[in-house]
């Protein structure tokens, strides 16, 4: 088995580069602990659920590096890489990472800004005179 395992995730403008490294307790992005990067125990549990739906939190280590987009995209991103990094040293694992639905990247994007309108589906109010 691989000691590290390299995948790359990604959520609306957000990517991540995610090293799965087995036998550590390393979690980090971007040279910071999740915690302090992330500031929110919701972001966290999000960018770990593959390694929780997998009952693998204490045989991996994650480092991290995130660019782009929001501290929620980031997230998203991270788990994403997590989740490819896991199929790809377990085979096995990807059922329950499907079942869970984190192997699919969230295709929702940002809508563009439309020109004469406020913002992207906002109008203008309307006068009569």
């Amino acid at each position: 088995m691989n000691t590290r395992q390299f995948a790359v995730g990604s959520r609306k403008r957000a990517t991540a580069r995610v090293w799965l490294i087995a036998g550590s307790d390393e979690r980090t992005v971007n040279g910071k602990p999740l915690d302090a990067y992330f500031g929110r125990q919701d972001l966290v549990r999000g960018a770990l659920s593959p390694l929780s739906v997998t009952g693998s939190l204490d045989q991996y280590g994650l480092r991290c590096t995130a660019s782009g987009g929001g501290l929620s995209a980031q997230a998203g991103a991270v788990a994403l890489g997590a989740a490819r990094c896991l199929v790809a040293v377990n085979a096995e694992l990807r059922k329950p990472l499907k079942d869970a639905e984190l192997l699919k990247r969230d295709p929702r994007e940002h809508e563009r800004m439309k020109y004469g309108l406020a913002k992207r589906r906002k109008r203008f109010q309307w006068t009569k005179r």
